[in-house]
């Protein structure tokens, strides 16, 4: 089994999706040079988990990006994710991070959620409250009321693995086995956090769903996705214009582009400004008043 990945399956007989998703690798590179403190990468973690498994069902060419934002000590959580299950994200946070539940760490805030595909002739965005204790109540409670199917969430992380399991009971499952839902929940709750982090996906399904139809599909990779990218920062200086871009390196003697995201900066001297916009190193750059 690759290191990082999304599963998908289905209880066949009873009509409940659902997906197991692992990360290693590729969730350690995105808290490479982070220093978050454990709280804020705990929640991180989970919330990265949480996209991949919505992200997931992404049938064309797309990207998904959510947002926690809050008033706590942790401010923002930011996880986008396109068709590929190429990954970025970070935190925001202000002053020193004690332990505690995702809601005593966000405060009052909202989940902003953003769609968009070449489909859409606008990206589709939907903003709501945060409501629920832990990352998966929040999701659990959004997805209810957005999707208007019950669904479970199972969540872990830690420094070296984030993980999580999704079920959604899907429209006929009631009349499939009016119990099985119930069934299916109560199970998948005996979930341990160390189960998730460890067990491969074959594993733990067998472990949670032993004596019901499990149909396995391939397991998909998901990656972190955060190359260096000068040509678009070139274009946006441009786009802001000789003037703006002259007037920075006026006052601070360098351009500095903060890629908060993927953890990046781009710092342009005076040459390459000029090299930017055309100048010859002895030209004499626009007057700024």
């Amino acid at each position: 089994m690759i290191d990082d990945y999304l599963c998908r399956f289905l209880l066949e007989d009873l009509d409940i999706s659902g997906a197991v998703v692992r990360l290693g690798p590729a969730w350690r590179q995105m808290l490479d040079q982070r220093d978050y403190a454990a709280p804020v990468g705990r929640v991180l973690g989970e919330m990265t988990a949480t996209t991949l498994l919505l992200a997931g069902n992404l049938k064309q060419p797309g990207r998904m990006t959510i947002q926690l934002r809050g008033g706590g000590a942790v401010s923002l959580l930011v996880i986008d994710c396109n068709e590929k299950l190429q990954i970025r994200g970070m935190a925001k946070c202000s002053g020193a991070v004690a332990d505690g539940s995702a809601a005593e760490l966000l405060g009052d805030g909202q989940l902003q959620l953003s769609l968009d595909l070449p489909s859409m002739r606008e990206p589709y965005q939907s903003i709501v409250p945060l409501t629920g204790d832990s990352i998966a109540d929040i999701f659990e409670h959004y997805l209810e009321q957005s999707d208007q199917l019950p669904a479970r969430l199972f969540l872990a992380a830690s420094p070296d693995a984030a993980a999580g399991l999704f079920l959604q009971r899907l429209p006929n499952a009631e009349q499939r086995d009016a119990d099985g839902w119930t069934r299916v929940a109560a199970l998948a709750a005996t979930v341990q956090p160390a189960e998730l982090l460890s067990l491969t996906a074959e594993d733990l399904l067998r472990r949670l769903f032993g004596e019901e139809t499990v149909r396995i599909f391939p397991a998909r990779t998901v990656a972190y996705n955060c190359p260096e990218d000068w040509d678009k920062v070139r274009s946006m200086l441009r786009s802001l214009g000789r003037r703006e871009v002259y007037a920075t390196l006026h006052e601070h003697g360098e351009v500095l582009i903060k890629d908060d995201i993927c953890n990046r900066e781009y710092r342009f001297d005076a040459l390459a400004i000029d090299e930017l916009f055309g100048e010859s190193p002895t030209a004499t750059p626009p007057t700024v008043h």
